[in-house]
């Protein structure tokens, strides 16, 4: 059943634990049919025509879709969610998923909606399955301490600097990617020399101030103390995202970077000089260390 795939279905911002676990549903039923587990998911939010409003996005396409392989995923299809694919009838879209994308198999969650006007829901998805013949699992609303998983409360927990928070909801640390250009280059002259990287359009962005990261170079991680901000201190222009590479030493220009973000260190503030700044960056590289230090869960990626 090589071209015949079990499909998950959602948008999947932050690919937190309740998409997790409909995504082990998902690679479950997959291994016990003998085919592939592939996700069906849109390129855009459907909120951007559907309430002329977008949100800000957890993750950006890529690091989405790193992070849906990473969980057991053979195969992620981005659907442009466009105007047509907003108004097309329920029935459609379903045979869509059986006809163009081999569907033998389908999961969602307990609130997904599909189809023009949201008509379609779990229980029409479950009973059209019945009719061909085809298994449907549908994933129930998954809570941690009595609060909804949802990719809304994970935002906010970002936009507040609450990483940890975050990392427990998304069951792995937040991570933010972008490409590195050139800045002002004055870490160089301190000897913090920082790779500077531009917020990726349209993601979450966090709250102003330090962070504990990981990064990854060539198959190796490393700490990086990164600030996120304007940068007061330089009269910096526009938000950006600064990692200080711990024990790194090269040109990293134009190349992507994946920063995993663990934990917030302190707020952006405008300090009276240079010196000062040094100091204090220079002290949040030692609390990055210690953190990385006592870290006793498993890493992730």
């Amino acid at each position: 059943m090589a071209d015949k795939s079990v499909i998950a279905l959602g948008f999947f911002d932050g690919v937190h634990r309740g998409h997790q676990e409909l995504l082990r549903t998902c690679r479950t039923l997959a291994d016990e049919i003998g085919c592939q587990a592939a996700v069906v998911t849109f390129s855009s939010h459907p909120d951007t025509l559907v309430f002329g409003k977008t949100p800000a996005l957890i993750n950006t396409p890529s690091d989405r879709r790193r992070l849906l392989l990473h969980y057991g995923m053979d195969n992620v299809i981005e659907l442009p969610f466009d105007r047509e694919m907003m108004q097309m009838p329920w029935q459609d879209f379903f045979h869509m998923l059986v006809e163009k994308y081999h569907a033998c198999g389908l999961v969602c969650g307990h609130d997904f909606h599909f189809g023009d006007h949201g008509t379609g829901n779990p229980q029409i998805l479950q009973q059209a399955c019945g009719e061909i013949g085809i298994p449907c699992r549908v994933v129930t609303e998954q809570k941690i301490d009595g609060v909804t998983i949802s990719s809304t409360h994970i935002r906010q927990l970002i936009q507040q600097g609450q990483m940890a928070a975050a990392a427990e909801f998304l069951g792995h640390p937040h991570i933010l990617s972008g490409e590195v250009v050139k800045g002002q280059q004055l870490g160089r002259t301190l000897g913090i020399p920082t790779a500077n990287l531009c917020l990726p359009q349209g993601v979450v962005c966090p709250k102003f101030g330090v962070y504990a990261c990981k990064v990854e170079i060539d198959g190796r991680d490393y700490p990086a103390v990164t600030n996120v901000g304007i940068r007061p201190t330089v009269s910096g222009q526009g938000i950006t995202v600064e990692p200080w590479i711990l024990g790194y030493e090269g040109n990293l220009y134009g190349r992507v970077l994946c920063l995993r973000m663990y934990e917030f260190l302190r707020s952006e503030r405008k300090f009276p000089n240079l010196e000062t700044l040094k100091q204090e960056i220079e002290q949040n590289a030692q609390q990055t260390k210690a953190y990385f230090a006592q870290m006793k869960k498993p890493d992730f990626m």
